[in-house]
């Protein structure tokens, strides 16, 4: 099977977890960063790898390396515009991208700089690809500036910024401490996914469901609501009943949960999840940190779960239907992806 010939639709994309190993090294030493654990581009490139444990905190850590490069708007640039660049060549026809702009002003620039910049790199590599984007504004779970967070990407939304989420550890920083800042990106239009049910359980979910989460960043660990039987999901608690009959979108990045988790690839539930009639959609999260890529993960799926390009294809409808931004937007990707649906893609 030809993975990155199939057209992909990704949901949950971590600007900051996409780096190219060889643009760190660059950016490090054109700006002074010296705290690599090594400026050898294959050595870092497995040393990211490496660095995963089972633990969501410390697979975390890594991310202090790229945020620390990513620290001057041309450095923000170059790191989207690479970013939609190697995705429209894994056969992304859309991009969902997010980060947390609240982590790059350790310098001089402002949140809004660090969007600007961002936005700068998106529009010029979707001018050389064709691959359409939208940016999703991160705030940080374990800190108090999600309101201003909020703000930004509010203004920024004439941009491109589509939706507003919150991200970094579960466990001991509830969803529902940032409700304000939820409740006014709500407000004023744009999307609401919140990363919940990953390092922890349900109640993260309904957390999130709570604050208004529109789309549920991972969300696999809903699994622990069900009752399995015999392979399949027999029976719903309330919690897993919600989001399987709210049509609530679960963004499922299974590579990075592996990691995370230290599950098995056999035992992740996204199979189970989406023969039960969940909603749910497979992004890369992290394709530095994780070392994936769209195609990686298909390919991983198809592998583990036998799942075939008709699969795939489903997989992209599902996830271009809740695209956020305006409707025209999702009507575009629809469009993209019937007419890069092909029946020798579906063999």
């Amino acid at each position: 099977m030809d993975f990155a010939s199939l057209p992909k639709v990704v949901l949950h994309d971590h600007l900051d977890g996409g780096l190219r190993p060889a643009t760190i090294v660059e950016l490090a030493a054109e700006y002074g960063y010296a705290k690599l654990p090594t400026s050898d581009v294959d050595a870092l490139e497995q040393w990211f790898d490496q660095g995963l444990s089972g633990s969501l905190e410390r697979y975390l850590e890594a991310f202090d390396h790229t945020v620390g490069v990513m620290q001057h708007p041309e450095a923000v640039e170059r790191v989207a515009y690479e970013s939609l660049v190697d995705a429209a060549s894994d056969g992304v026809i859309h991009l969902e991208s997010r980060f947390a702009p609240s982590l790059l002003t350790k310098g001089s620039m402002s949140r809004s700089d660090a969007i600007a910049a961002a936005v700068a790199g998106f529009r010029r590599a979707e001018a050389q690809t064709g691959t359409t984007w939208g940016l999703i504004v991160d705030a940080m779970r374990q800190e108090s500036d999600s309101a201003a967070a909020a703000e930004v990407a509010i203004a920024a939304a004439d941009l491109g910024v589509v939706g507003f989420d919150l991200a970094g550890p579960e466990a001991g920083h509830p969803a529902s401490r940032h409700r304000k800042a939820c409740d006014t990106v709500l407000g004023a239009g744009l999307g609401l996914t919140i990363h919940a049910g990953e390092a922890a359980g349900p109640r993260s979910i309904l957390d999130a469901l709570d604050c208004g989460a529109q789309r549920i960043g991972h969300g696999f660990r809903v699994i622990d609501d069900c009752t399995v039987s015999d392979g399949e999901i027999v029976d719903l608690g309330p919690i897993a009943r919600r989001v399987h009959e709210g049509r609530i979108p679960l963004e499922v990045c299974p590579i990075s949960n592996t990691h995370t988790t230290g599950m098995a690839v056999v035992d992740h539930p996204i199979d189970l999840l989406r023969r039960a009639g969940f909603v749910v959609t497979v992004s890369p999260d992290n394709r530095l940190m994780s070392r994936t890529s769209m195609s990686g993960e298909y390919r991983l799926l198809a592998t583990t779960f036998a799942w075939e390009p008709s699969d795939f294809h489903e997989i992209g409808r599902a996830a271009s239907e809740v695209i956020f931004g305006p409707s025209s937007l999702r009507t575009g990707v629809r469009e993209r992806l019937a007419e890069r649906t092909r029946p020798a893609n579906l063999e």
